[in-house]
């Protein structure tokens, strides 16, 4: 099993729940590396316990409406994204910065009821759908998908030599259309629809329609609205 794989791999004795990290505008995807900076006491202990756990954080979306109730228990998001710390980095004044890689979409089933300061939920995992019937048009798509993503790249030569290894990669489209749609800076329910959408080629036809209304360069960015030629990793997400 090469080091990828064992970094996306859920653990064999998963049993779907998980550790909830909500936030308001941050929608995170499998395949994407999400930067954090944890500094809120109920994190941090949300942290300790997945660090000597198994790692896996359930990146989950505050609806609207959350502001009144955001120290409390604000309604969620239907889907979220499981990711694993692949990075940890403590600071001087007791907060931590964070990589979480995303491995898995899921769906939100019901919380879980605990002592803990953090908030738990039962979730379903969900499997990329790669319709036979779509294979012969998937590489066309893929390549619309880059053909509308390369409008968003910046001229600065970084974005343009990391753009040239996405189009050059053998990624699937299920993964090219996850890093682009993390990637541009398009609104936060469009980036959740694409979150929910199972069958890869509906995906991807999405995402190209969700991009083609820009024509403008150096709107590619995270959710903290980072152009890729700032380089990596993007700004920390706060919570």
């Amino acid at each position: 099993m090469s080091d990828i794989e064992s970094l996306t791999r859920l653990p064999d004795h998963f049993d779907g729940t998980v550790r909830l990290f909500p936030l308001p505008g941050v929608v995170s995807f499998p395949h994407v590396m999400q930067p954090l900076h944890i500094f809120e006491p109920r994190y941090c202990d949300l942290l300790t316990d997945t660090l000597a756990a198994d790692r896996l954080i359930a990146m989950a979306t505050l609806a609207s409406g959350w502001e009144p109730d955001y120290e409390g228990r604000p309604a969620l998001e239907e889907f979220a994204c499981i990711g694993r710390i692949v990075s940890h980095t403590p600071t001087d004044d007791e907060r931590h910065n964070i990589l979480l890689l995303g491995i898995r979409r899921v769906r939100i089933l019901q919380e879980v009821v605990t002592n803990q300061t953090y908030r738990m939920a039962k979730v379903e995992v969900l499997d990329d759908v790669y319709s036979p019937q779509a294979a012969a048009d998937r590489p066309l798509l893929k390549r619309l998908l880059l053909e509308e993503f390369r409008k968003y790249i910046p001229e600065s030569a970084l974005a343009q030599e990391n753009f040239s290894q996405l189009l050059d990669s053998q990624m699937p489209l299920g993964i090219v259309s996850d890093i682009i749609a993390y990637t541009v800076g398009i609104p936060v329910a469009q980036k959740l629809q694409l979150l929910a959408e199972l069958d890869v080629d509906q995906r991807a036809k999405k995402l190209i329609a969700a991009l083609a209304p820009s024509q403008s360069k150096g709107e590619v960015c995270g959710p903290e609205n980072a152009s890729l030629s700032s380089g990596f990793p993007p700004p920390f997400s706060q919570n």
